[in-house]
């Protein structure tokens, strides 16, 4: 679906987006908006037909960069990293772009600037791209987090995993009484651009709205730990608490 007309039924059925969703879109040389993980994963190989793709960008300095190697494989999608250190959760990943109480550490205390720089030149970088949306539910409905992913196109099968973790929601058919209060932004590029290779999730947290931003393309530190420190600070200010745990249904070939 156009992510236009995607717009104009949230509006309809009175969905509040994040302006910068809504700038993104009309930003965009092109824009997607999926309502289902099949949708999702029709784009990740960069053509329903194609049995590999490889996930590329340019990176200033070092040329053309393959983060990732995917084949359509049997039950579904096969994605190899070409970095080592990429095949795994980095413990060192998550930094607080916020000046809000935490135990972790910040952004600024790491890198020596305030976070508002390095997002406003996430958002440009994004506004260039094109790229996929689509809204999730963290959590047991209605207990949990709704949410809105940005990716670029040719990550789609980042987008398609994080689709099968946390529950994709179609604009058409939203529950009542869901609301937008994260937003994940994915841009690989600034791992090899601002953080020497290493992998970096920052978790920005507004007024009503809890922003992830995802400078890597394996699932961990964002999709899937990412998500649960947006339910843990939710449930920290409405006083329930988060159960966590992975259930994994596996088709063999």
């Amino acid at each position: 679906m156009n992510a236009s007309e995607a717009i104009s039924i949230a509006i309809e059925k009175k969905l509040k987006l994040p302006e910068e969703v809504i700038e993104l879109i009309n930003s965009a040389p092109r824009s997607l908006f999926f309502n289902s993980s099949e949708e999702i994963f029709k784009q990740s190989m960069g053509g329903e037909d194609n049995l590999s793709y490889d996930v590329k960008y340019d990176i200033p300095g070092k040329g053309e960069v393959t983060e990732v190697r995917l084949h359509h494989v049997t039950n579904g999608l096969s994605a190899n990293y070409t970095d080592p250190y990429m095949r795994r959760r980095d413990p060192d990943t998550m930094l607080i772009g916020d000046s809000q109480p935490t135990d972790k550490k910040r952004f600024a205390d790491e890198f020596g600037y305030d976070f508002s720089i390095l997002r406003s030149e996430t958002l440009d970088w994004l506004k260039g791209q094109e790229i996929g949306i689509f809204l999730c539910f963290a959590g047991n409905y209605p207990i949990g987090a709704g949410g809105i992913v940005v990716t670029p196109l040719n990550a789609s099968f980042f987008a398609f995993g994080l689709s099968l973790l946390q529950k994709i929601i179609p604009v058409f058919d939203l529950p009542p009484g869901f609301t937008v209060e994260s937003v994940v932004y994915v841009a690989p590029p600034f791992r090899h651009t601002h953080f020497s290779g290493r992998q970096i999730v920052v978790h920005n947290r507004l007024e009503g709205l809890h922003e992830m931003f995802a400078y890597n393309l394996y699932p961990g530190p964002s999709a899937k730990k990412g998500f649960y420190s947006v339910l843990l600070t939710k449930g920290e200010a409405e006083g329930w608490v988060t159960t966590h745990c992975s259930t994994v249904q596996v088709v063999s070939p």
